[in-house]
C-alpha cells in the first residue's frame, strides 16, 4: 500500500513539474516574441529619422 502511494506521489509531482516546464517555455517564447517586434519598431524608426 505505501509502495504504491509513493509511486503515485513520485508520478502526480513529475507530471506537474512537467506541465509547468512546457507552461513556462510557452510563456519565455511569448515574452521573446514581444521583445523582438519591440526591437523591430525601434529599429524601423531609427530608420525613419535619418
Amino acid at each position: 500500500m505505501l509502495k504504491k502511494t509513493f509511486m503515485f506521489l513520485i508520478t502526480t509531482l513529475f507530471l506537474a513539474g512537467t506541465v509547468a516546464t512546457l507552461t513556462g517555455c510557452n510563456t519565455i517564447a511569448g515574452a521573446g516574441q514581444d521583445i523582438e517586434k519591440g526591437g523591430k519598431a525601434i529599429k524601423d524608426e531609427a530608420n525613419e529619422q535619418k
